[in-house]
């Protein structure tokens, strides 16, 4: 081609022999470099830049080889426009063949099947890789048609042919614009406040949220494309994620026994997952249930196979078995979650929140004082606060006992307070999310419910961490950042869902269930509160409690197990002065300061 445009036509007889040497060493030479490139082993249904420029590497070694050769042979060398055509040509010729399949094959593929557009929030190296993924994977249902940017020089250029429109502040026209499905943010870097801000303009629109995971884990093969999550309530938060003191932990558990009681639940196992890297000496995971206790022991032995793991399987309520476990195994640290924890339940079951909460308690504080514990701390909730309820009213039953006890004891007896967990069993999340996925309605008690919410592995970071503060004798309050209420809690699940409140999903109120409360509160007025080492714990100073006087009704709480629930409830009333519930009036000795 390169010679026959080079003369217009016609290859004179002066340069026939030239072309015959020429076009036969450069086609046989290209295709031998090709070859021991590996070009022909390439699929180039996927092919990129890289294919490009191996095949240009290919077809100019060859072509200099073959210039060379034709020159040794002939004598004459040839024309430069026809060296630079014949290289041209091919690569053309060669890319524009292979990448036409490709062109003809995306086309096909996108348009036999039925695309959602999806709108990309940040247009960096995350972004680029979602959009390329997205526009050539056959098995994604998403189609790029935008992104977002906040730089202003990215502005009206495109990435793998989609616009960037602008700013954070279109994106609400953007959705409308170009009809879109899902929003995907793919900022990992960015800090949560940020993502939280995105989240909340993102909510004003009908689309579906979802959220890139970490660059580095898409980068390293972690993960794919496909798993881009849905954006969780866990996102709204806005927190910055929690720093812990590394050493001050590895301090006490590094080189100990650690006993968990509660290991299988929601806050044990996540306990059990954040103590095994620093390295006990022994981790100990006891619990009632053995299907929960298997399943977290079996993923611990997994990530951290080195790790001496020694499951029991044990009632805290029978005070003989605690006393077998504590004799054989001295643990060092004790951290007990084992606890009933639901409230309307335990409220229709005051008999086993007692046995539990109070009793077990007691029995597992009085074993780690006798068998000379270092630490013992107690998974305490925001209920023990002028409780309503009887789970509440037991927990702090179970507070005062530690307490007393650490006044007497070489153990440091401390409990740490926090409110409520996102994704732990039985929380509020789990439970809307099942009935928005079943269409609806989404039941709320009360327009006005209040509840401070963290995520079970910040709850967890900050328990361990309090640990660590432990002198004896503290309540330990985590900082629960902003109360939410319930019913924005409920529409947000909704939005982020892809359905509109009230439209597509019904909100329907309940009524408040016995024991609950409006808002939950942290303090009593008798604890004060002081400052720690780290900005998200603070600590409610030890109150003054009689422990003989606490033993004497502890005794008697004991002989009513069994009884009619409201005597139950009095007694309760008589141990804690400000449990509050239609058979015991509030007393004004524990007033909340929130």
């Amino acid at each position: 081609m390169s010679y026959v445009l080079r003369f217009d036509g016609a290859i004179t007889s002066a340069y026939l022999k030239q072309f015959i040497i020429f076009a036969s060493f450069a086609s046989c030479l290209g295709v031998g470099c090709m070859t021991s490139l590996k070009l022909y082993h390439h699929l180039w249904r996927y092919a990129g830049i890289e294919e490009l420029l191996s095949a240009g590497k290919a077809l100019l070694i060859g072509g200099i080889i073959a210039y060379l050769i034709t020159f040794t042979i002939d004598g004459k060398l040839v024309p430069m426009s026809i060296w630079l055509g014949s290289l041209q040509s091919m690569f053309l010729l060669l890319g524009g063949y292979r990448f036409s399949w490709k062109l003809i094959q995306y086309n096909f593929n996108h348009k036999a099947k039925k695309h959602h557009n999806a709108l990309i929030i940040g247009a960096g190296d995350c972004g680029t890789m979602i959009a390329k993924e997205l526009k050539y994977n056959r098995s994604s249902d998403m189609y790029p048609v935008a992104f977002i940017d906040d730089a202003p020089l990215k502005h009206d250029s495109r990435i793998h042919g989609v616009p960037i429109i602008g700013g954070r502040q279109l994106i609400g026209h953007t959705v409308e614009k170009f009809a879109v499905d899902d929003i995907i943010i793919a900022m990992p870097s960015v800090s949560k406040r940020e993502i939280s801000e995105i989240v909340s303009m993102c909510k004003c629109t009908k689309a579906k949220l979802k959220i890139m995971p970490h660059l580095n884990d898409l980068i390293n093969g972690k993960v794919t494309v496909n798993q881009i999550r849905d954006v969780e309530v866990e996102d709204l938060l806005g927190r910055e994620p929690i720093k812990v003191d590394l050493d001050g932990i590895a301090n006490y558990v590094e080189g100990k026994t650690v006993l968990i009681t509660g290991a299988g639940g929601s806050i044990g196992s996540e306990m059990c997952r954040q103590i095994a890297p620093f390295k006990p000496a022994r981790l100990m995971l006891l619990g009632h249930g053995e299907n929960s206790i298997y399943t977290i022991e079996m993923e611990l032995r997994r990530k951290f196979p080195d790790l001496v793991l020694e499951t029991v399987i044990a009632d805290i309520q029978d005070a003989a078995r605690m006393d077998d476990v504590f004799c054989k195994s001295r643990p060092h640290v004790v951290f007990h979650a084992a606890a009933h924890k639901h409230v309307p339940l335990m409220e229709r079951n005051p008999t086993e929140a007692i046995k539990n909460n109070v009793f077990g308690t007691k029995n597992v504080a009085e074993c780690a004082d006798r068998y000379q514990a270092e630490r013992f701390v107690l998974i305490s909730t925001d209920k023990a606060v002028n409780p309503t309820s009887v789970m509440g009213a037991t927990k702090r039953v179970a507070e005062m006992f530690i307490q007393c006890l650490d006044k007497t004891s070489a153990t440091k007896f401390v409990a740490v307070r926090f409110g409520n967990v996102l994704g732990s069993r039985g929380s509020v999340i789990p439970f809307f999310k099942q009935q928005i996925a079943m269409g609806g309605p989404v039941t709320v008690t009360h327009p006005d419910m209040i509840r401070y919410f963290m995520t079970i592995p910040e709850a967890v970071q900050l328990v361990i961490q309090a640990g660590s503060f432990a002198q004896g004798g503290e309540i330990f309050i985590l900082d629960m950042g902003k109360p939410v209420k319930i019913v924005d809690l409920a529409k947000d699940l909704i939005k982020l869902s892809g359905f509109e409140p009230g439209v597509d999903i019904d909100i329907q109120y309940t009524g408040i269930r016995p024991g609950e409360k409006l808002f939950e509160e942290l303090l009593t007025d008798e604890e004060g509160i002081t400052s720690t080492l780290h900005d998200r714990i603070f600590i409610g100073k030890p109150m003054n409690i009689n422990r003989y006087d606490l033993d004497f009704e502890m005794k008697k709480l004991e002989k009513m197990i069994g009884e009619n629930p409201d005597i139950i409830r009095n007694m309760l009333g008589h141990i804690v002065p400000s449990f509050q519930t239609e058979t015991v009036k509030p007393s004004k000795k524990e007033v909340s300061l929130v």
